[in-house]
C-alpha cells in the first residue's frame, strides 16, 4: 500500500512546491519618492518642516520653495534660503526649511530633487503668504532647447578685415530638445558686447525642425561692427534664456592705422611740394631786367664776361666798372685795349723811364 501512496505523494509535492517560487520571483514594487509640509502656508521668516519618504537611502536631496509651479526651472526658486538633507537607511527624512519669497510670483511649491545618482524629484504645494500671485504662463509649444557641448566659433577673417571691415564668424553649438514638441524652425538671439558694455542682440532664425529628444547642430552667423576689436564676447538665447557664451578675441586693424599715418605725411608733402612750384613760376629770376611791354619772368640776356687777363697780378687792384667814353679822335693815341680801365692804361705821353743815375767815381 505504501508503493501505491508514493505517486499520489509525488504528484501532491508537484503542485504545491510552484506556488512558492511563483511568490518570491513576482516583482516588488519601487517605492515613489513624495514629500510632506507641516503647513500649507506661512508667511516670509517663518520655518516649515518637510517629512519624505519612499527616496534611496544615503541619498543626497535639495528642498527649494519655487515660484511659478518651477516652470521655468530653479531660475524660479529661492536658491540662497535652500537646504540640503541626506535620506536614512529607510530612504525617509525629516528637515526645516525657512520660509522665503521665490523670485517669480505664485502659485508656488517646495521641490526635492535627488542632487546624486539617478534623478528623482517630488513636488508639494506650498502658499507664501503676501507674496505676489499670478497666472502661469502658456506652455511653449516651440519646444525647449538646451545646449548639450560647448559652443565654437569657427571661419577666419579675410584681408579686409585688417583694414578695418565687419569681422565674422560662424558660431557652432550643440542643442538638445528636451521639450515634448518638436521646435520647428526656431528663432535664436545672437548678441556681440565688448568689455562690460552689455551686448547687443539680433534675430538670427535657422532652418530646420528639432525633434524632440533629439539633438542638432546649429550653425548661426556672428557679425561685429566695422573697426571692432579687442576681447568681445559672443551670446545666444533662445526663449528669453541665455544658453551660451563664447569669448572671442579680435585683432587691431592696423591697416587704418597705417593709412592715418600716411595720410598724415604724404598730404602735408604734397601741399609742400605744390606751394614750392607756385613760389618757383611766379617769383622773379636773378638779374632779370623789367622793360616796357615785357613781362616778368622774362630776362634780357648778357653779354659773357671775358676772363681776366693772364699776366693780371694777384695784388692788383680789382678794375673799376667801366664808364662810357666818347669814341677818339682822329690822330689820337690808340685806345686803350679792353682789358685795361682808364686810369690804369699806359699813357701815350709818358716818357720813357732812363737810367738810374750813377754813382760818383762809376765809369
Amino acid at each position: 500500500m505504501s508503493g501505491r501512496m508514493s505517486p499520489f505523494i509525488v504528484l501532491l509535492c508537484l503542485v504545491l512546491l510552484p506556488a512558492p517560487a511563483a511568490a518570491s520571483t513576482a516583482p516588488q514594487a519601487t517605492p515613489t519618492p513624495r514629500i510632506q509640509l507641516s503647513a500649507q502656508e506661512a508667511g516670509k521668516g517663518g520655518t516649515l518642516t518637510v517629512t519624505g519618504s519612499g527616496w534611496r537611502p544615503g541619498t543626497l536631496l535639495t528642498l527649494l520653495i519655487c515660484g511659478q509651479n518651477m516652470i521655468g526651472g530653479t531660475n524660479a526658486c529661492a536658491n540662497g534660503d535652500g537646504r540640503a538633507v541626506t535620506t536614512g537607511p529607510d530612504g525617509s527624512f525629516r528637515k526645516d526649511l525657512p520660509v522665503a519669497e521665490p523670485p517669480k510670483p505664485c502659485p508656488c511649491v517646495v521641490h526635492a530633487a535627488t542632487v546624486t545618482g539617478a534623478p528623482a524629484t517630488a513636488d508639494a504645494p506650498f502658499t507664501v503668504a503676501g507674496h505676489p500671485v499670478a497666472p502661469l504662463p502658456r506652455a511653449e509649444t516651440g519646444g525647449r532647447l538646451s545646449v548639450l557641448a560647448p559652443p565654437r566659433l569657427e571661419g577666419s577673417s579675410g584681408l579686409l578685415t585688417w583694414f578695418g571691415a565687419p569681422a565674422q564668424r560662424r558660431l557652432v553649438v550643440t542643442v538638445g530638445n528636451v521639450g515634448a514638441t518638436p521646435a520647428r524652425d526656431p528663432v535664436f538671439e545672437v548678441g556681440t558686447s565688448h568689455g562690460v558694455f552689455a551686448p547687443q542682440w539680433e534675430e538670427r532664425q535657422w532652418q530646420g525642425t528639432v525633434p524632440a529628444g533629439r539633438k542638432q547642430r546649429i550653425e548661426l552667423p556672428v557679425e561685429l561692427p566695422a573697426g571692432a576689436h579687442g576681447d568681445c564676447l559672443v551670446s545666444l538665447k533662445y526663449g528669453g534664456k541665455v544658453l551660451a557664451e563664447q569669448p572671442w578675441g579680435v585683432g587691431r586693424p592696423w591697416g587704418v592705422t597705417l593709412f592715418w599715418i600716411l595720410l598724415c605725411v604724404v598730404v602735408p608733402a604734397a601741399v609742400f611740394r605744390i606751394g614750392m612750384a607756385v613760389v618757383d613760376r611766379v617769383r622773379p629770376r636773378p638779374g632779370a631786367a623789367r622793360t616796357k611791354g615785357r613781362p616778368w619772368g622774362r630776362t634780357v640776356p648778357r653779354a659773357p664776361r671775358r676772363a681776366a687777363a693772364a699776366g693780371r697780378h694777384r695784388g692788383a687792384r680789382a678794375p673799376a666798372p667801366r664808364t662810357a667814353e666818347p669814341a677818339p679822335a682822329d690822330g689820337d693815341a690808340a685806345a686803350p685795349l679792353p682789358w685795361f680801365t682808364p686810369d690804369t692804361a699806359p699813357s701815350a705821353t709818358t716818357a720813357p723811364p732812363t737810367d738810374p743815375p750813377t754813382s760818383k767815381g762809376s765809369p
